[in-house]
């Protein structure tokens, strides 16, 4: 709707991730490079976390967008997945049968196939996402599918991508195998104020905008104090930014319109008010505590468990899946409306 507007070939800040967008602040790149080193060493795991919306899948499409011939690879996203379910999984992704077959039948199979693979001078790459969700057994499993190998060489790697509560899941003292076999670890922070309008100049020019100066130095303070830098939220905002410009005409965008925008959208993004105590939160430490559990404390002190806080964000995300599915019916059809509006507004320019 407003590519037209401002001239652009594509749509900028979509949230599915996309590859061919794919922007590399210092983190990104050091995730990447671990990625590749996983790739040339074909063994060990790379496991690369970070908060939600940091960019961690985008990572891993740019990956397998780009990837060797010889490397046969495969992502699944995991919901909690039992070490049967898993197997079953991973033999389905390199498209292995397993109707009606027992998990003794569906690894014989796999291990074949693999097989299959190296005789042809290939290898397979598992990428497992949302890997926090793994139960620890399934984790194991993991690392006992990497156990197929031919000549010293395993003949599946795999790499896990996973929010921040991955970290204390591998270092419980019954992961000290799999932790033996973690060839590289990263962790993706959020984009720093500079690397936030690079990333926001960097979409724009990818998506065709020639306009140098539609933001101006304020406003790009202003998507950074909204967003704290995490990619997926901006996206979100620049997304209404870039509506809000193209129905009030802007050809030039200052810290008042991002303003407007970010509290017209505040309540849709679940924001908490300023000096609440979710803004207000003191962070967790990242090594947790005495038995290994990270934690948290609220403002009177008292500390709680990061479950706790688990649990609140599981009921918010089931409630944002509602408010988002609404949410699409209704710009799906404001999108209609204004679209009409837009060819309207264009017939009666050109008969003046």
């Amino acid at each position: 709707m407003y590519e037209n507007y401002y001239g652009l070939d594509s749509k900028p800040f979509q949230l599915t991730p996309d590859p061919s967008f794919f922007f590399a602040s210092k983190w990104h790149k050091r995730a990447m490079s671990y990625l590749q080193y996983g790739l040339s060493q074909a063994e060990g795991f790379i496991v690369i976390t970070g908060d939600i919306g940091t960019g961690k899948t985008t990572i891993a499409n740019s990956l397998l967008n780009n990837i060797e011939d010889d490397i046969v690879a495969a992502q699944i996203v995991t919901p909690k997945l039992s070490p049967d379910e898993l197997v079953k999984m991973v033999a389905s992704k390199f498209e292995i049968d397993t109707l009606n077959k027992t998990k003794a039948d569906i690894l014989k199979d796999l291990e074949d196939y693999l097989f299959k693979l190296h005789e042809i001078g290939k290898r397979a790459l598992l990428l497992v996402d949302e890997a926090q969700n793994l139960p620890l057994e399934t984790i194991e499993e993991l690392r006992m599918l990497s156990n197929f190998q031919q000549q010293g060489k395993p003949l599946l790697q795999s790499f896990l991508l996973g929010q921040e509560e991955l970290q204390p899941i591998l270092r419980a003292p019954n992961m000290e195998q799999f932790r033996q076999r973690i060839v590289a670890s990263c962790h993706l922070a959020p984009l720093t104020l500079e690397e936030c309008k690079e990333y926001i100049e960097y979409r724009l020019k990818h998506a065709g905008l020639k306009n140098d100066s539609l933001f101006s130095e304020g406003a790009f303070e202003k998507i950074f104090k909204f967003t704290n830098g995490v990619p997926r939220r901006i996206n979100t905002l620049m997304d209404r930014v870039l509506l809000y410009g193209f129905l009030e005409e802007r050809q030039s965008l200052d810290e008042k319109d991002i303003a407007t925008v970010t509290s017209e959208v505040a309540d849709e993004m679940f924001r908490p008010e300023e000096g609440s105590d979710l803004t207000n939160k003191t962070p967790a430490s990242a090594e947790g505590d005495n038995n290994g559990v990270l934690s948290d404390v609220t403002a009177d002190g008292r500390v709680k468990d990061v479950q706790y806080y688990k649990t609140m964000l599981n009921e918010l995300t089931d409630a944002l899946d509602n408010a988002i599915s609404h949410k699409i019916k209704l710009t799906r059809y404001i999108d209609n409306l204004l679209k009409k509006k837009y060819k309207t507004y264009v017939r009666l320019k050109s008969d003046d």
